[in-house]
């Protein structure tokens, strides 16, 4: 996974009350990705998946169920 710091504008997250991660609708890549990771075993941070702090969590979650580069994009707006 990755560090929990914001997306928007890189605070770091230190506990979970500072924010938390938000995940976005799949894309087809998204899905291959999960694919690829399943068949070799493998981990790491989804990248459909982001983290948000506090500030800007709440109209994140509003934006879940788009694609994660749809959200960001309104999101940086």
């Amino acid at each position: 996974m990755k560090p929990p710091i914001c997306r928007i504008c890189d605070k770091k997250l230190v506990d979970m009350d500072d924010g938390g991660l938000i995940y976005f609708k799949k894309r087809p890549s998204d899905i291959e990705w999960e694919k690829r990771m399943e068949k070799i075993g493998g981990v790491g941070h989804p990248p459909n998946a982001e983290w948000f702090c506090k500030k800007h969590y709440n109209k994140a979650i509003k934006l879940n169920h788009l694609p994660i580069n749809e959200a960001l994009e309104i999101l940086r707006s």
